[in-house]
């Protein structure tokens, strides 16, 4: 059993690390786009810098970096706890890519797809526990920050009913762990008022 967690860990954690970000900014800016916004090579700042279809490009990428350990482990390895260890090192990847200097997103996009792969009816729910924090605040972060916690505990609920696999809720808790510590800084310019909202901050200097 252990091969399978080393093969599916390796796996996840290499496709964490092609930074999707990075590459489109690179295409459509000819720059790095890190040096811009929130110094992230996610979704947000992707928009925020690029525009709206780079943006959709890495977000379906970043997703895709989580969904695919998670369906490798349940297809190919046959385990639930295989695929959360290797959607838990996709998130691991991308947030820390190797091939990025270790400097890449937050990591939401690609917790979401772990949780596709590992409960897709949950996963289903989860833009619409977004939609109700975005829409009326217009704040990425604070969807992050209380939308992530809140999708975890769909997800741990699930679990202890029998509605989804207990390795989903492990791997919800810690995905929740690793987004909320990438998110302080954000945390810290909320309580101060000056978290930017969609659209704005994408031409100022990279502020992390």
């Amino acid at each position: 059993m252990i091969p399978e967690y080393l093969i599916n860990i390796a796996l996840g954690y290499l496709l964490g690390s092609i930074p999707s970000g990075l590459l489109v900014g690179h295409l459509w800016l000819g720059r790095d786009i890190r040096h811009s916004g929130s110094g992230k090579t996610g979704t947000t700042n992707v928009l925020r810098t690029a525009g709206r279809l780079p943006a959709a490009l890495v977000l379906i990428a970043d997703v895709a970096k989580g969904v695919i350990p998670a369906l490798a482990g349940r297809l190919i390895f046959d385990s639930d706890a295989v695929a959360a260890a290797g959607a838990a090192a996709a998130l691991v990847g991308h947030v820390w890519p190797v091939f990025a200097g270790f400097r890449g997103g937050r990591g939401v996009a690609t917790s979401l797809g772990g949780i596709l792969g590992l409960a897709p009816l949950l996963a289903l729910l989860f833009p619409l526990v977004g939609a109700l924090i975005i829409i009326p605040t217009r704040i990425v972060s604070l969807m992050s920050i209380i939308g992530t916690p809140v999708s975890a505990a769909i997800v741990v609920v699930a679990a202890m009913t029998g509605r989804a696999p207990e390795a989903a809720a492990v791997y919800a808790v810690f995905a929740t762990a690793v987004i909320l510590y990438m998110h302080i800084p954000n945390m810290r310019r909320l309580l101060a008022g000056t978290e930017p909202r969609i659209g704005r901050g994408g031409n100022r200097a990279a502020t992390g």
